[in-house]
């Protein structure tokens, strides 16, 4: 059914032909190798092409990635300021914000049309983010091994893994409840900040956030529950797009 809306000059505007151009812009390239192993291994190639359509995937976002950790890790060697296990957390939100459609994505009102569900395909773009996120964090965090003693090495360096979890579930969950990923990172961003100076402030240590094991909880807590917000907030979405 062609349907159709008017502008504010009464001009008609073919939403069909909309669609059509945003799904010939989504399908136009052909699938790389890693694509189309990600498609035999999701089992959809419709799941592939959004996973890997996804911004805070893409190559220049990666490297914009790189480049601040290896500027955290410069910092940390020379300089002995931990910022790589400060800026990780906040680094994988903002990406995280970025894999919620609404305002970033051409093809994310395809998406919501399509038999694959949209919770799928976020969940699925989240899940892929952290990892990558934290993939980068923890080689950022090995580089910086030997400026450590070998004693506080190992919590140090995986220990702003959960906190990142609990920031990255933050900022989807305000993204999705807010249908805009520039929000979901500006309240991902500010909660990590505050965070950081008040327990910066409270402990007399830089890396409180991080290193103090009693917020382990709490940051798995809100994690969970921000999980549980994005879920809701997906399932009453659908057809909404």
């Amino acid at each position: 059914m062609s349907e159709s809306m008017t502008d504010g000059n009464g001009d008609g505007v073919d939403l069909d032909r909309v669609w059509v151009n945003v799904a010939a812009e989504v399908w136009s390239r052909s699938p790389g190798r890693l694509e189309r192993s990600a498609a035999r291994l999701l089992r959809s190639p419709g799941l592939a092409r959004a996973l890997f359509a996804t911004r805070s995937l893409l190559l220049p976002w990666l490297i914009s990635s790189v480049v601040v950790l290896g500027v955290g890790v410069v910092a940390e060697v020379s300089a002995g300021q931990p910022l790589v296990w400060l800026i990780a957390p906040v680094l994988a939100a903002v990406g995280m914000a970025y894999a919620y459609g609404p305002g970033v994505d051409p093809a994310w009102e395809l998406s919501c049309s399509m038999a694959i569900s949209d919770r799928l395909v976020l969940l699925t773009r989240a899940v892929a983010v952290f990892t990558v996120n934290a993939v980068f964090g923890l080689a950022a965090s090995v580089l910086t091994l030997g400026t450590r003693a070998s004693a506080d090495a190992a919590p140090v360096t995986f220990g702003w893994l959960v906190p990142m979890a609990a920031v990255c579930a933050l900022t989807l969950a305000v993204a999705v409840a807010a249908r805009s990923a520039s929000v979901g990172v500006g309240a991902g961003v500010a909660a990590w900040i505050i965070l950081v100076l008040t327990r910066s402030a409270v402990s007399q240590q830089f890396t409180a956030a991080v290193t103090d094991a009693n917020l382990y909880l709490p940051y798995l807590a809100v994690a969970a529950c921000c999980a549980a917000v994005v879920i809701i907030a997906t399932r009453t979405q659908k057809g909404l797009q």
